[in-house]
């Protein structure tokens, strides 16, 4: 990260991710944007036991979506789901059982999700991780990567036929402000040249990744409105466990995991968000740029359509139906 972007970033970061930046921003979102019956319409949230996945989870469920809890963890899973049904008096909120980093895993899952569900109305792409030191899974992958960028494309792509079956679908994928800090970089997508392993910057270079993988769906898939946000710097458990020092220097103005999670709830059901371009970045309910002014991070076209082909490629042997 070249210090002109880390400078940028930083500044932009205590002026809009913080909680006064959303606390600003909310006093102009639009009145009754999120007063939607939702009880026809079904949900699925990755990472929806904790956060702001869960935060979402629940006010989807508070508007009578039936909501699919996809989480790693069976225990945490089924005591947030119990919460979420008690809090809500919706009974229609289910757990799947799922690791997102095991794209074998995530394939099976979807193909068998197809076989139970007619439709889908919105999928949200929460689920992530950040390793900060370099872990390679079963098949082969480097971690983050497996879970934040190879998870996201095998469950949206193989939930394609679902999504299109219901009029307005949309997928949201929650990306982070890091992306800010990365350039597209194809050479090394497993991370395995590093001089030295940066979780932080493996994580952020995922999460640009997620930023043109939602910009080139856009294109391939015009039947679903797709969106990726950043929830701003809200104060979760994973912020509190992957970023610790950065946690201690900025508690007090993080987010509330509520405020994190709003943007969520509003690109999922607000009625406005169709009449958006497909493909957007958003913050605080606002579309806005993908690149720091004068920081060099933006690709060719070409770059982001070997990113899509790259990933095809690599997703192939995962996708063998099991007999």
């Amino acid at each position: 990260m070249s210090l002109y972007r880390n400078s940028v970033f930083l500044i932009k970061g205590v002026r809009e991710f913080c909680k006064s930046g959303y606390e600003h921003a909310a006093k102009s979102f639009e009145a009754g944007a999120l007063d939607v019956d939702l009880t026809s319409q079904s949900f699925m949230i990755t990472g929806a036991n904790s956060g702001i996945g869960k935060c979402a989870a629940l006010e989807l469920a508070r508007r009578g979506g039936t909501v699919h809890m996809v989480c790693r963890n069976p225990e945490r899973g089924e005591e947030a789901r119990k919460e979420i049904t008690e809090a809500s008096g919706n009974e229609n909120v289910h757990l799947h059982i799922l690791d997102m980093s095991k794209p074998k895993g995530v394939h099976a899952f979807a193909e068998q999700f197809k076989e139970k569900e007619t439709k889908l109305n919105a999928l949200v792409n929460n689920a992530g991780c950040m390793v900060n030191t370099r872990e390679v899974t079963e098949e082969g992958l480097e971690k983050n990567f497996a879970t934040n960028t190879m998870g996201t494309f095998l469950l949206t792509t193989a939930l394609i036929p679902l999504l299109s079956n219901a009029q307005g679908s949309r997928v949201i994928t929650v990306s982070s402000g890091g992306m800010y800090t990365q350039k597209l970089d194809l050479s090394d997508l497993q991370s395995e040249r590093l001089s030295k392993f940066d979780g932080t910057m493996v994580y952020a270079q995922n999460k640009r990744q997620q930023v043109v993988m939602t910009e080139m769906w856009a294109k391939m898939f015009p039947k679903v409105h797709f969106s990726v946000m950043h929830p701003g710097w809200a104060d979760t458990p994973a912020v509190r466990t992957s970023m610790p020092e950065f946690h201690k220097t900025f508690k007090d103005r993080l987010r509330s995991p509520e405020q994190g999670g709003d943007t969520i709830t509003w690109l999922c059901i607000a009625k406005a968000v169709l009449d958006q371009p497909s493909g957007q970045f958003y913050l605080d309910r606002k579309a806005v740029a993908t690149h720091l002014a004068l920081a060099w991070t933006k690709s060719k076209m070409e770059t982001k359509e070997q990113l899509m082909k790259t990933l095809d490629e690599m997703a192939t042997p995962f996708r063998v139906v099991q007999q």
